[in-house]
């Protein structure tokens, strides 16, 4: 399946949202799902007001969006679901250096968000083992 990349990033009023490898697919709102809702509906009207032969190929038939955040968005999105205090103990990355990146104070190296995305990778798998 054709998979669109869209990335999701914290500005100073909302959150934008914009596909990394289609043209013309651009979001924004007030809360990430509203940036996500604001893609769909992008994409919707990019294919209902274009000619066939301005429609995107990977636009046509099946696709599948995948969400890209920035380390900002991230960890605000889920600040309601993870703690500083949970994400330091799945991470390894102590609790300021964390509030530092969820403010934007800070940026994360590269090493440090591939980190924090492996510990959640990690997380979600031993979440999807667990029965009850």
């Amino acid at each position: 399946m054709k998979k669109i990349k869209i990335i999701i990033e914290k500005g100073a009023d909302l959150y934008a949202a914009y596909a990394e490898n289609v043209e013309g697919i651009y979001g924004a709102g007030e809360t990430v799902n509203d940036a996500k809702q604001s893609v769909v509906d992008a994409i919707q009207l990019l294919k209902k007001h274009n000619n066939e032969e301005h429609v995107p190929s990977v636009l046509k038939g099946e696709f599948e969006l995948v969400w890209k955040f920035d380390t900002v968005s991230l960890l605000n999105y889920y600040k309601g679901v993870f703690t500083n205090s949970a994400l330091e103990r799945i991470t390894g990355i102590n609790q300021k250096q964390m509030q530092h990146y969820a403010s934007g104070l800070k940026k994360p190296r590269a090493l440090q968000a591939k980190k924090i995305e492996t510990a959640l990778h990690k997380l979600g798998k031993e979440l999807l083992a667990v029965e009850l």
